[in-house]
């Protein structure tokens, strides 16, 4: 538990492991893998999207990135817009998952600990998904694609996870002036800015974004360092 909690600086714009290989090109097996290959081909997807754009990325890039055929990845995934969505599912479905179970937490706790839980967990998803693929949804050749809608509306039911918490610490008036659950989202999702300029995501930082997020409900001081504490020993319950 940091000794302090602190502001963040919130960049101007913001929304929500390539192992090293040896010389040459990948070795093509001409089989089928097994094991973790839908995991390595998401890996790989994702460092080439991110790195290279997903119009300027193929299948078969993906294939010999992995090192196998690209008929053996069309085993795994019927074409590389399914990949995509299953990306930007990654960055997203863990924490939709498990919203009911949270908001749960209020029969025992207070509603500020409940949203700093989802905060906490939110953050962990974007800072554990392959090479930052939270920026994906910013990539102006991924929001294009028809399959985006999808994403959007996953999107949208955090978004309205949100707004539900909020609306037990903040008045409505404020909650609707501000849309909440949509500035909530945008303030998790700086983690992805983090991650892009290659810092590290310290506890203190995890705990700042948190925090802040009670500030912009108007929790005070006190009530968001109970909420910390409590957090503590809840989020590695969904983590």
């Amino acid at each position: 538990m940091p000794r302090q909690i602190t502001e963040i600086e919130m960049p101007a714009t913001m929304t929500r492991t390539g192992r090293p290989g040896g010389p040459g090109r990948p070795r093509h097996t001409g089989q089928i893998a097994t094991g973790s290959a839908r995991e390595d081909i998401l890996d790989h997807a994702a460092r080439l999207f991110t790195s290279r754009g997903y119009a300027g990325t193929s299948t078969r890039d993906i294939a010999e990135a992995v090192g196998i055929r690209q008929s053996s990845l069309y085993y795994h995934f019927a074409d590389k817009g399914e990949i995509l969505s299953e990306l930007l599912e990654q960055t997203i479905r863990p924490t939709i998952d498990k919203v009911e179970e949270i908001e749960r937490l209020a029969a025992e706790h207070d509603w500020a600990t409940v949203l700093y839980v989802l905060i906490l967990l939110d953050v962990h998803t974007l800072a554990v998904a392959p090479h930052n693929a939270g920026m994906l949804p910013r990539l102006p050749d991924v929001t294009r694609q028809p399959l985006f809608e999808r994403s959007k509306a996953v999107r949208r039911q955090l978004i309205d996870a949100y707004d539900r918490i909020a609306s037990h610490l903040t008045d409505d008036r404020r909650q609707r002036d501000l849309h909440l659950g949509n500035v909530l989202l945008q303030l998790v999702e700086v983690v992805i800015s983090i991650r892009r300029a290659g810092d590290t995501l310290t506890d203190i930082k995890r705990h700042a974004i948190a925090a802040s997020a009670l500030r912009i409900c108007d929790v005070p001081e006190e009530q968001i360092w109970t909420a910390a504490l409590a957090s503590e020993h809840l989020v590695g319950q969904f983590t």
